[in-house]
């Protein structure tokens, strides 16, 4: 089973746990991904936003054929507590595809395809998402560490990650990659 991971966060510059095999793929289906969850580190990190414009985002091959075993992989990879039911998520591609996620692996020849499906969080509340005045003052009030932190998680994301928070936090606070 050939499987791939979609990426649009620290997960293409930090992998740790998760056997990528090669570089990531600038082609990946568009998923509609803001920089909406303050994450425990500090930063605005990406995550899927329903509501969000979606971006074309990256993608890599697993060293690894099961998908259970890739599941676990990224969710050690995240620190997603064993406990939590969602934070990953996941397709298995069959032999009629049906959505765009499907029809975009089936072209790929790609058998599964997993994710990270963390949801936006504000105010340490899942589901949350900040409004975009929120983000701003949110980051514009980080200090010291902190702020580098959140400044680096930025200008890391790769630019094709061009959404509306984005544009506004380069326009406010100059943070560009």
């Amino acid at each position: 089973m050939r499987i791939a991971c979609l990426g649009w966060g620290s997960l293409i510059w930090k992998p740790g746990a998760l056997p990528v095999e090669g570089k990531w793929h600038q082609d990946g289906p568009l998923v509609p991904i803001e920089f909406t969850r303050i994450s425990d580190g500090g930063e605005l990190a990406t995550a899927v936003s329903l509501n969000a414009e979606p971006v074309p985002v990256l993608w890599a091959w697993l060293a690894v054929d099961d998908l259970a075993t890739a599941c676990a992989l990224l969710k050690e990879r995240e620190a997603i507590p064993e406990k939590r039911i969602d934070g990953i998520g996941s397709l298995i591609v069959t032999e009629q595809p049906v959505g765009m996620l499907a029809e975009w692996a089936q072209a790929r020849n790609i058998d599964a395809v997993i994710w990270t499906g963390l949801p936006p969080r504000c105010d340490h509340i899942e589901n949350r998402v900040p409004s975009l005045q929120a983000a701003l003052a949110w980051l514009d009030g980080l200090e010291g560490d902190t702020r580098e932190h959140a400044r680096d998680y930025i200008s890391r994301v790769p630019q094709q990650i061009d959404t509306a928070y984005r544009r506004a936090i380069v326009a406010r606070l100059g943070w560009r990659s």
